[in-house]
């Protein structure tokens, strides 16, 4: 038993829980609606993009969660735009936009002097979380999570019938690019956690898990959080045994679930089949 309880004698192993437990929350509600709507890619530009965001901030000595947010949004409405106005596929454009932003961040970062590992900023560091960080973190999440909740059929029937939505009322343009930004709020939340990279396994694993799972969407948001929280923190606790990194490891249980998952689903339609 003392060994099974040896993580959480250090304070830094209880914040990279704590840590866990709160982008747990926004990460795994929004990942629904990107799985309904096919956005996976979307959180994976942003993801990337806000790499020059972080890089600019830094020079501006500005906090780095603000140029994180706006080259987020830049990219995402940048990627909305071109999409409407012209015959490109929005997936095509997304590609672009995200490797041009992200080649632009990698290009900056290589021109500056500063003691900033870019490993924090790829992959996270969440066992150096600070209060700052965890403070940061829980505000995003509070906010995401309580919009995504309050507005939550208004998303729905947006992620299924646009037209509809429109023809119901609804103000699709700012459930569109709402949407977008508590992405990229969301994104700059994981930032000190699991980094750039990593990021989009949260946004996409969770929804993908619970999709195969129920077939009801107002079980989706449920199974996505427990799912998540459960497989974050065992990640968390897995990865102190093993020595890893705890993002990855966090990463890789997701997927082991997300196979099983795949795995029960299959055998449950050759059965009703």
């Amino acid at each position: 038993m003392e060994t099974l309880l040896f993580p959480f004698q250090f304070a830094f192993m209880n914040k990279a829980f704590l840590m866990m437990a709160i982008i747990a929350v926004p990460t795994s509600l929004l990942s629904c609606y990107l799985v309904l709507k096919g956005w996976s890619l979307m959180g994976d530009a942003i993801s990337h993009a806000v790499l020059p965001g972080i890089v600019l901030a830094f020079l501006l000595n500005i906090p780095l969660i603000i140029g994180a947010f706006v080259a987020g949004m830049v990219c995402a409405l940048s990627t909305g735009f071109l999409s409407a106005n012209s015959r490109v596929k929005q997936d095509t454009i997304m590609g672009i936009v995200f490797s041009g932003m992200f080649g632009f961040g990698i290009v900056l970062y290589t021109k500056i002097t500063t003691d900033m590992h870019l490993d924090h900023i790829l992959f996270g560091n969440m066992l150096g979380v600070g209060a700052a960080d965890l403070l940061t973190a829980g505000a995003i999440a509070v906010l995401v999570a309580s919009i995504v909740l309050f507005k939550r059929r208004d998303f729905m029937l947006h992620a299924f019938d646009p037209v509809q939505a429109q023809a119901v009322g609804l103000r699709v343009g700012w459930l569109h690019y709402g949407l977008l930004a508590l992405i990229s709020l969301t994104i700059v939340a994981t930032l000190a956690a699991v980094g750039i990279i990593l990021a989009i396994g949260l946004l996409i694993a969770p929804g993908a898990i619970a999709f195969l799972l129920t077939k009801r969407f107002a079980l989706m948001l449920p199974i996505a959080v427990g799912v998540t929280m459960a497989a974050g923190l065992a990640g968390v606790y897995l990865s102190f045994f093993i020595d890893s990194a705890p993002a990855p490891t966090v990463i890789l249980m997701l997927t082991t679930v997300f196979i099983a998952a795949f795995i029960r689903a299959n055998l449950r339609m050759r059965r009703t089949a």
